[in-house]
């Protein structure tokens, strides 16, 4: 059967062929003969209480020169299209909860978004790993600087970070006698008014950050592991770790067992968990991305598997 699936994400032309997650799951989608269509945020808007949006017929290639090519703009109420994937990458900022909204206007009309948008707004990246707290290594959350320099003084080695960061900004390592600590404190939560994260530093990150790919809930049976430069504390390959795709441990297929339950039960069908050595980090529900590596080196058809699991769905919503 024909599909109509659209895609929020950043500008197309502004992604990196080789490794872009989002185009190898709109390749998926287009081997299976589905129509794809293309939006930006400022492309949806809402009239009469009904979502529509400026969409562009999109065609997608293998080729790294010429991979993308858009149609003339069609002005379409959005719950004509059988699902909708939301990767726009964060910020986590209010455009991204407005956008939301309007999605779940035409999700409440049959559409299928993918991932649920009540769950994108609910699901923050970093705290939602604390509802696994047996996952996860010792940490607290506060916009307290007493009460987070007391955790410092506690446990003498720090990772503090926004809870609205991605690709590692902003995180901040704070060792015993640390100099900078009321900087990095104050700079964190604006003087008290923000809310952070400080979790005790893993050694383990030397070995690298993991990020593992969920889809309806189950594990891929490799990771990538982003392993940091030489004296940094930051695996993300957006910090300038490099990756190496490797299977999955015995903790780590346990610590997918507990989330993955979640991750169902909330519409949130295509997820990564980081993962440092034996403890579960954040839960990235946004826009997860290492697809492409992980295919590439030893497991394709990951996002055949998602492409299988909205058909479901969409057959569950008698689409």
């Amino acid at each position: 059967m024909s599909r109509h699936i659209g895609v929020v994400m950043d500008p197309i032309d502004t992604i990196t062929f080789k490794k872009d997650t989002t185009l190898g799951l709109l390749w998926a989608a287009r081997d299976r003969g589905w129509q794809l269509w293309y939006m930006e945020q400022q492309d949806l808007y809402s009239a009469n209480g009904v979502t529509r949006a400026r969409m562009r017929p999109l065609s997608v290639s293998n080729d790294p020169n010429d991979y993308y090519e858009l149609g003339d703009v069609d002005d379409r109420e959005l719950n004509q299209l059988d699902a909708v994937l939301m990767r726009k990458d964060p910020p986590f900022d209010m455009e991204f909860v407005y956008t939301t909204h309007l999605l779940e206007e035409a999700e409440r009309r049959g559409t299928l978004v993918v991932n649920r948008c009540a769950s994108l707004r609910d699901c923050n990246e970093k705290l939602f790993a604390t509802a696994f707290p047996t996952c996860c290594p010792t940490l607290i959350v506060s916009r307290d600087m007493a009460r987070l320099r007391a955790f410092h003084q506690e446990h003498g080695d720090v990772v503090f970070k926004p809870l609205d960061g991605m690709g590692g900004s902003s995180i901040f390592r704070a060792q015993a006698g640390d100099p900078n600590l009321s900087v990095i404190l104050e700079t964190l939560t604006q003087q008290g008014t923000r809310t952070i994260m400080g979790q005790v530093y893993l050694p383990a990150i030397t070995d690298g950050d993991k990020r593992i790919l969920m889809v309806d809930g189950e594990p891929i049976d490799h990771c990538l592991a982003r392993v940091p430069l030489a004296g940094e504390s930051r695996g993300n390959l957006a910090a300038g770790g490099t990756g190496k795709v490797q299977p999955l441990t015995e903790r780590d297929r346990w610590i997918a067992a507990q989330v993955g339950p979640a991750l169902r039960e909330r519409g949130l069908w295509f997820v990564g968990l980081d993962v440092i050595g034996d403890y579960l980090t954040e839960i990235n529900v946004t826009s997860p991305t290492c697809l492409r590596e992980i295919e590439s080196a030893v497991a394709p058809g990951i996002a055949d598997r998602l492409m299988d699991v909205i058909e479901r769905e969409l057959r569950s919503l008698g689409r």
